[in-house]
């Protein structure tokens, strides 16, 4: 054989085990996304399986706040119909899906806000216990969400590097949205005493 062959034989292969090795670099990448995705949608579902028990237990304090409870189970049932294929997040899907949680989270205040009304509520045992599991529950959906969208950007910055985005191009890698902030967050509320 020419020593100009296997040279050339050389070459192709060092080039194929790099597209291979970036390649696969990139679908762990995605597989990342796409898990962290899934937590996400777990901690909004211990959320959604949460409301009906609360909202059970304020309906035998507070029969009269109906409209508050059809509020609720209203945007529950939104906020759960909402399916957003993990391979291919769009921001118009996040965008989606994050309106009906903001909605959701609008009802669950209201909700919340109930309790002030009714003293023998707000000393309820199974209220109080609801209410401490809806509020971590809050908290792991925000530890979450800034886990999704640090894996996201990992993947983003991944596929957009020189030279796996020709990889990513070939293959067709496209970009993970990122969660943003409400609109309004960047105004702080007023606190009146």
């Amino acid at each position: 054989m020419k020593k100009s062959t296997i040279i050339t034989i050389v070459v192709i292969a060092l080039v194929l085990l790099l597209t291979f090795g970036m390649y696969n670099g990139l679908v762990k990448k995605q597989e990342a996304v796409e898990s962290q995705w899934a937590q996400v949608e777990n901690v909004y579902q211990r959320r959604a399986d949460l409301i009906p028990n609360l909202v059970e237990t304020v309906k035998g304090y507070a029969a009269h706040e109906e409209g508050t409870f059809t509020a609720v189970v209203d945007a529950r049932a939104k906020a759960t119909s909402i399916t957003i294929d993990p391979s291919n997040i769009t921001p118009e899907q996040l965008e989606q899906f994050q309106a009906a949680q903001d909605q959701l989270s609008g009802a669950l205040s209201k909700l919340l806000a109930v309790k002030e009304a009714y003293p023998d509520l707000k000393a309820n045992e199974n209220f109080l216990a609801l209410q401490s599991q809806l509020e971590g529950t809050e908290n792991r959906i925000t530890v979450e969400r800034k886990k999704f969208n640090e894996t996201a950007q990992e993947y983003n910055q991944s596929i957009r590097m020189f030279p796996r985005n020709i990889i990513a191009n070939m293959f067709g890698f496209e970009k993970v949205a990122y969660f943003k902030a409400q609109a309004g967050a960047e105004t702080a509320p007023k606190v009146q005493f």
